[in-house]
């Protein structure tokens, strides 16, 4: 059972800049019984994370410091996205997107549904909703 008194979670001024050459999460939602999900990443500079299709859940990535590109026609269009610090992107459902971190890298916040765990249950069992 959690909580269902509003806390403070984290102080992003106060997270490291990322050590990995490539990609950090720097922080992540843990508390138990939570609706969403929610990680601070940080790419290195002119790293990615590959063209992926998310097909069921929604992501609202907010760029919290440094710039780099939202690729693969994630927003409205075939065209690349250049973002920046303070840019809040939506990436529907269905949407195929890469993020590739610019010179001075790239840190964001991303939010999306928490996505159910996994069950293990009887071969042959129908999942009920």
């Amino acid at each position: 059972m959690t909580s269902a008194e509003p806390r403070l979670l984290c102080d992003i001024r106060a997270l490291p800049s990322g050590t990995s050459a490539t990609a950090d999460v720097l922080w992540k939602l843990t508390e138990a019984g939570r609706q969403l999900d929610a990680n601070i990443v940080r790419l290195a500079p002119h790293h990615s994370i590959a063209a992926h299709r998310e097909p069921e859940l929604d992501v609202l990535v907010l760029v919290v410091s440094g710039s780099g590109v939202i690729g693969s026609g994630a927003i409205g269009g075939d065209a690349d996205e250049q973002v920046s610090e303070g840019l809040l992107l939506w990436l529907p459902h269905g949407s195929t997107r890469s993020i590739t971190a610019g010179a001075d890298g790239l840190t964001c916040l991303t939010v999306h549904r928490r996505r159910p765990g996994m069950r293990i249950r009887p071969h042959g069992d129908a999942v009920r909703d």
